[in-house]
């Protein structure tokens, strides 16, 4: 996985944080927890290009995330912000806690594939290309 800019123990440590962000609010948040993030930085860099506000959440632990304060998680999930997209390779149980009624996910629900990593990956819908086009879906 890449070391990406932004992150830190300190920031870790609140379970989820903004990784990288857009001027004004954002029209959509990309969320994803560990290997996925970086897609979500190269597409959330893509969509900018296109004159969207795009904010990306590393999301490391729900655990901690629920023992901050209401304050701190409004201030990553804003509440008016309803368009969000989860990156999770893994199932999609859970997300919609974070991603609502309007989100949606890249995400993995069953099992049994057979193939080196990158090969599922990509199979699974795990790219940049894919990850834009659900985020114009939902910003659409």
């Amino acid at each position: 996985m890449p070391n990406l800019e932004g992150s830190s123990i300190d920031v870790v440590a609140k379970g989820a944080y903004i990784l990288s962000d857009s001027s004004g609010s954002p029209d959509l948040i990309l969320i994803a927890t560990g290997s996925e993030v970086h897609l979500c930085v190269e597409a959330a860099e893509q969509l900018r290009g296109e004159g969207k506000n795009i904010r990306v959440v590393s999301m490391p632990s729900w655990e901690l995330f629920e023992a901050q304060s209401p304050a701190y998680k409004e201030s990553v999930l804003p509440k008016a912000v309803t368009k969000r997209l989860a990156v999770e390779a893994a199932v999609d149980f859970g997300w919609h806690r974070y991603i609502g009624l309007e989100g949606n996910s890249v995400s993995i629900n069953r099992f049994g594939a057979s193939a080196p990593g990158s090969t599922c990956l990509e199979q699974f819908g795990f790219t940049v290309k894919n990850v834009i086009a659900k985020a114009k879906d939902l910003l659409n």
